[in-house]
């Protein structure tokens, strides 16, 4: 009997309806969620929301839109399966916004993102003031006349030709131009730097960029010939639009003239400029030694030479290793001869000469053996040399990458890090540059707008005005999501999750589309609670004028601030998926579940009794000076729960993540990545480890899960191999492996599930046939312990599995430690792709927890809360003081009150933002925090510890 799918009612365009959705561990639920509201979906880490937001209402927006493409078209979108729910209406065109850097690329910017970049692109190129770069003086427009004056005086005696451009930078075959050119009566033209002749049906690769300059005229420059010259020029200037080119046949070089700008010293001509010569990203405004990426790669010294106590032969020269016997080594030890040295000299004992001959090369021949019976007469490039040379080469990847190993990333000397051609950067307004902007935070630079136009002619304003207004909106708009401290050239990749999430908030705010279903992932990652109200406004803002907001969020003030909040519980995982309460929050914090209490006090995060003083030993750095630190001096009591506070942007992650993370890394494992600038650091004899815990997955494959991960898998399959009927058989732990054939389902190979392609429908997983899912193969499963299969184990929640090896030991041990940390509802086989940040995050944690340690690791943790519930930030700090109690030092960067408020030790950074932050504000416990004045995270402080 088929069961009819319940229908809504059309008229009901009120809310967005989803029916029996059964995505992951969602239980058959029925959702009513108001249009053009903001709201809130909450609840425990692993209950659901992310697959109700996420995989159930964008996985379905996104397809609906999809499918309105032809089949043809669909085959190059690839597929999107169809989420299991019975039946969703009301639902809107969807745009999802989430914790996803928006480019991991150099050349992605926060300008070239929210095309404020592209907005003072279109300002310098309309009212820009060009300089000479030369004399510094303004440039100036000539007249033909004068044109004519410089071509005589500087190329007199001199062989030339006059060219005017036609096509710069476009693609196209430009078959028809050609045509055109070869009826008007010229002969040649420069193609893409080549002189060639005018062929009837010349026609060029029309997917290339090209140029294309006419050959006016060839001739040596005499006074006789000045009439001539004359004609040329104008002609020229002509066809070229008031643009010529004067290439010197004899040294090949180009130069440029214009009627528009010259300096009136030194005849240099620009460009008429336009928004592609002020574009990191064009060939037309690209700084050409860093092909516009403000950087390059240079050997480093303290890669090439990491000990100089050793001696060459030892490997005391990185790139080439332990002596071997070929032609490198051979030259190195005769330029060392000379200098009466070998290779067994320490490098820090060989003379300047040498050392210099050694790494930047000689010209000196010597003979060297290339095989038994032959030799050679060759110089040394030296290594530095080499290095560079494999960095530069096109044709091998692999020597690419070598060369790599051992050099460092600095600001290029050409742009000095503006990423623009010197040209660029002499357009100036109000004494500045292009890049002098960009580098500006957000907040000054909405300040040197709004004075601007005070600065500028009458017909600057007028041109400028719109532009303007149209760059203020959008600052804006970044500045309302709390992001005043970033500056337009930071790099994308560089951003957080929550601060890629807010500039594309910003950036959709700015686009004023209305009818729209936006689905945000914790906006407020990374976010001050001062900032808080302003990013609730830009939501808010966004449902007023006509859209629909959902937020998956855990952040008290947003929920409080929602139209309408849903909590999925009542726990997590496969105890999770259900709607256990709903409604407007009035109504909401009536309600008896985990969240609602929580949010009407009746359940708190307890303030510790005592807060520690730590055991006596403190860890000190000196003179921070990265980004925007001003010369920071910081002590950590080692052995507390230590907190680094601040607004965003004051320069935490500087301080602990780019500096001290990097110190203690490089001094305990001889990491690579060279820490910010410092002066000292003392205390690191207190520490025998550092160990930075963070979201990212434990693994990137489905085969990847936590019995993998914590190392307790290769235990059970020891077990399962010390059974009797296992040993009769000879099965060895690799027989109980889905990784590797032997006790394998080899139809499936160990996955459970096969891929079955649809032509033109979503790839399918279906359950393998063979083994239904269970991994292995029949005569595998047959080996039990306590009456389940290794498939059965694997298949097991956490919770369970603690119980079923309550008597062996090791695997207890390391089980019951996740089962400790909130987990016990994931199962030991779950694939890590499945895990969420927070439940990764533990999933590391436990497996700290679980090591004998010696009670002296430092564990550094960038905002641990992200994704996480109340209840999940409480089993958190448990764990976390468990870390403590062993005697461990936890480093915490965090702005959640909760984490904040039971911390023995807390250093504020600040007091604002970028160039307003890069200071220690207070230090103390919590209460010494809210007493001082200056402190913004005191204020809130005082305000959560009142509760």
């Amino acid at each position: 009997m088929e069961t009819e799918l319940p229908v809504i009612q059309e008229q009901d365009i009120t809310h967005i309806n989803v029916l029996g959705a059964r995505v992951h561990n969602l239980k058959n639920i029925d959702v009513h969620i108001p249009r053009n509201q903001l709201v809130v979906i909450t609840g425990l880490s692993g209950s659901g929301k992310s697959s109700l937001a996420f995989d159930t209402i964008f996985a379905e927006g996104q397809r609906r839109y999809l499918e309105t493409f032809g089949t043809y078209a669909r085959q190059f979108l690839g597929n999107l399966e169809r989420p299991d729910v019975d039946q969703i209406t009301g639902l809107s065109p969807v745009i999802s916004i989430e914790q996803k850097t928006t480019s991991k690329s150099p050349r992605s910017t926060v300008g070239t993102t929210t095309e404020i970049y592209d907005f003072l692109r279109l300002m310098y190129a309309r009212t820009g003031e060009a300089y000479s770069y030369n004399t510094g003086k303004k440039m100036v427009k000539f007249s033909e006349d004068q044109i004519v004056e410089q071509v005589m005086e500087q190329f007199s005696g001199k062989k030339i030709s006059i060219l005017a451009p036609v096509v710069r930078g476009r693609k196209g075959h430009y078959r028809e131009l050609f045509e055109k050119i070869r009826k008007q009566g010229y002969l040649k033209v420069r193609v893409d730097g080549d002189i060639i002749d005018i062929q009837p049906k010349l026609q060029l690769d029309r997917y290339k960029i090209h140029d294309i300059e006419i050959v006016i005229d060839r001739l040596l420059v005499e006074d006789k010939d000045l009439q001539r010259i004359r004609i040329s020029l104008k002609m020229a200037l002509d066809e070229g639009q008031d643009l010529i080119f004067i290439l010197e046949n004899d040294s090949n070089e180009t130069y440029t003239f214009s009627k528009q700008l010259m300096c009136p010293e030194t005849g240099l001509s620009y460009e008429e400029p336009s928004p592609n010569t002020f574009s990191f990203n064009s060939p037309y405004g690209a700084c050409p030694s860093c092909n516009g990426l403000g950087f390059v790669f240079k050997p480093d010294m303290d890669k090439i030479i990491p000990n100089d106590t050793l001696n060459i032969h030892d490997g005391g020269l990185a790139p080439i290793g332990t002596y071997k016997s070929n032609i490198t080594f051979q030259l190195i030890e005769k330029i060392l001869q000379k200098n009466k040295e070998n290779l067994q000299t320490p490098i820090r004992s060989i003379s300047k000469a040498s050392m210099d001959a050694i790494l930047y090369g000689s010209r000196e021949k010597s003979e060297v053996k290339s095989s038994e019976k032959s030799s050679l007469h060759i110089s040394f490039d030296g290594i530095i040399t080499q290095i560079q040379k494999s960095y530069e080469t096109n044709n091998s990847e692999p020597l690419r990458r070598w060369a790599e190993e051992y050099m460092t990333e600095s600001d290029c000397d050409a742009c000095k890090g503006y990423r623009l051609k010197k040209e660029a950067l002499w357009f100036l307004l109000d004494d500045k540059h292009i890049g002098h902007l960009a580098e500006m935070g957000l907040d000054e630079l909405r300040q040197w707008l709004e004075e601007l136009p005070e600065k500028l002619t009458p017909s600057q304003q007028t041109i400028s005005r719109e532009i303007i207004k149209e760059l203020l909106s959008r600052v804006d708009f970044l500045l309302n999501v709390g992001l005043s401290y970033l500056s337009l050239s930071r790099p994308s990749g560089s951003l957080s999750g929550g601060e890629s999430q807010r500039i594309r908030l910003a950036t959709q705010i700015g686009s004023q589309l209305q009818g729209v279903t936006y689905i945000l992932d914790e906006p407020s990652i990374g976010l001050h609670q001062r900032d808080n109200q302003r990013l609730i406004q830009s939501l808010k803002s966004l449902s007023e004028i006509g859209n629909t907001v959902l937020v998956v969020e855990h952040d008290k003030d947003i929920m409080l601030a929602a139209d309408y909040i849903l909590d999925i519980g009542p726990g997590a995982g496969e105890h999770g998926g259900k709607i256990v309460a709903q409604g407007t929050p009035k109504h909401f914090l009536q309600q008896d579940t985990e969240t609602c209490a929580y949010l009407n006090g009746t359940k708190e995060i307890a303030l510790p009794k005592k807060r520690r003083k730590g055991n006596g030993n403190i860890l000190r750095l000196k003179g921070a000076k990265g980004n925007n630190l001003r010369n920071v001096d910081v002590h950590i009591p080692l052995g507390t729960l230590t907190c680094i506070t601040g607004v965003s942007g004051s320069g935490k992650s500087t301080l602990i993540n780019e500096t001290l993370y990097r110190i203690l890394n490089k001094h305990f494992f001889r990491a690579v990545a060279k820490p910010m600038p410092y002066t000292a650091i003392e205390g690191l004899e207190h520490l025998d480890k550092v160990i930075e815990i963070d979201q990212a997955p434990i693994g990137r494959t489905p085969r990847s899960n936590p019995a993998t991960y914590i190392g307790v898998f290769d235990q059970i399959r020891n077990l399962f191999a010390s059974i009797p009927e296992a040993k009769i058989r000879g099965y060895k732990p690799g027989r109980f492996s889905f990784n590797v054939q032997g006790g394998r389902c080899e139809e499936c190979e160990g996955g459970g599930m096969k891929l079955i392609e649809m032509n033109f429908l979503p790839d399918v997983y279906v359950e393998c046939s063979k083994c239904l899912g269970k991994r292995y193969n029949k005569e595998t499963l047959e080996i039990k312990y306590k009456g389940k299969s290794i498939s059965d184990v694997l298949n097991m929640t956490i919770e369970h599995a603690t119980e079923f090896f309550e008597h062996v030991p090791q695997i207890y041990r390391k089980i019951k430690t996740l089962n400790e940390v909130g987990l016990g509802y994931v199962r030991l086989g779950q694939s890590a792709t499945t895990l969420s940040g927070g439940e990764a995050q533990r999933v590391k944690l436990s497996e700290e927890l679980s090591k004998k340690d010696t009670g002296k690791t430092i564990y550094i943790l960038d905002e641990p809360t992200t994704g996480l519930h109340f209840e999940d930030i409480r089993m958190l700090l448990e764990v976390l003081q468990k870390l403590v109690n062993k005697g461990n030092t936890v480093l915490v960067i965090e702005h959640n009150l909760d984490v904040v408020k039971v911390a023995d030790y807390i250093v504020d950074l600040g007091p604002e933002g970028g160039s307003g932050g890069g200071r220690i504000i207070a230090t103390g416990t919590p209460e010494d925090i809210i007493k001082n004045k200056d402190s913004l995270t005191g204020k809130f402080l005082k305000l959560e510890m009142k509760k």
